[in-house]
């Protein structure tokens, strides 16, 4: 539980710092020179973010527990089909729920994969399958940089967006050619990286926030404030609840459904109903040549709701594995 609350407050200090940024680029808005030259940087950390988690992920663990093809077939259909399904069948029987461009946020966020850290720190607290989530999550990541964009410039084209299958083809390339240089580099750099967690760590936050004020800097400029308002971004937030209530109720129930353990159960739901916010953000920038305004904030959003519902659901279940555990050691006392 110690552990728990110093994860989450670590993340809670880091979407303050996102806000903070939010502000900045509403009073100092990056215009012309500065404008191009936070774009650059900003591409250039995308491609450093990828190259290091190249370099960090080892086939070996992405890959370990693989025999459990039942469970990763669960996890990767919620993450790739069943959020995007739900995603379109919200936009299709409300359209006017939200603005066109947050509905495209709320497209792009059920595209994107599952989360790695979180997944498995979940699951770890939990007590699930931790080497099940580990390979799950860390194979969603993997499989994004190539669904992700095709599955959200599918869905997006088919609604409206400008979108074109350049783009498409751009975000394969700057994306995963950073990730496989990292994958080669691993023999020589991967040991390093693994001895210097914080070195990914600051390279994961400080991109994330970089493309976040380039973003919003773009947004100042377009005039996205004047775009949304209060009563959009409560619609954004109920939006996410639902779809993260309805996948987790799908894979709770499916899940005992098919007949798995409660450690399985635990890593299905937990790696099956995440999304990335470091995935999320550089895809849309590239996806949206860097003009993501209102896009990015279902994806925030998102991922403010999934670690505070998560941390409550790991505690339920760990006290829960906590009580099963005592009531079986004194049935085994009294016998």
């Amino acid at each position: 539980m110690v552990w728990l609350g110093s994860i989450l407050s670590r993340v809670d200090r880091f979407l303050v710092t996102i806000l903070l940024t939010v502000g900045f680029a509403a009073v100092l808005p990056a215009r012309g020179e500065t404008a191009v030259a936070s774009g650059w940087l900003t591409d250039s950390a995308i491609a450093l973010l990828f190259f290091m988690h190249g370099a960090r992920l080892s086939p070996e663990a992405a890959f370990q527990g693989a025999r459990q093809w039942q469970l990763h077939t669960v996890v990767f259909l919620s993450t790739f089909a069943l959020f995007p399904l739900l995603a379109v069948t919200a936009h299709r029987l409300a359209p006017g729920f939200l603005p066109a461009p947050l509905w495209a946020g709320v497209i792009l966020l059920a595209a994107l994969p599952s989360t790695v850290q979180a997944s498995i720190a979940f699951t770890s607290v939990a007590r699930g399958n931790v080497a099940a989530a580990l390979c799950s999550a860390s194979a969603s990541s993997l499989l994004g940089i190539f669904l992700t964009p095709l599955i959200a410039g599918f869905l997006l084209t088919s609604h409206g967006a400008e979108i074109s299958a350049r783009s498409v083809l751009t975000i394969v390339v700057q994306l995963l050619l950073p990730f496989m240089a990292g994958q080669l580099s691993r023999p020589w750099l991967g040991a390093l990286v693994a001895r210097n967690p914080r070195a990914l760590k600051c390279v994961d936050y400080g991109s994330i926030v970089l493309i976040v004020y380039t973003a919003f800097s773009h947004g100042v400029a377009d005039g996205i404030w004047h775009q949304v308002d209060a009563i959009d971004l409560v619609k954004v937030a109920l939006v996410d609840v639902a779809l993260l209530a309805a996948v987790m109720t799908i894979l709770t129930f499916g899940s005992r459904r098919l007949g798995f353990v409660r450690a399985d159960e635990i890593t299905i739901v937990f790696c099956g109903s995440k999304k990335s916010l470091a995935s999320g953000l550089p895809i849309a920038t590239v996806l949206f040549a860097g003009h993501v305004g209102l896009i990015i904030i279902p994806v925030m959003v998102f991922h403010q709701v999934q670690l505070m519902v998560c941390a409550s659901l790991a505690r339920h279940y760990a006290a829960r594995r906590d009580r099963t555990e005592r009531l079986a050691a004194v049935a085994a006392t009294t016998a």
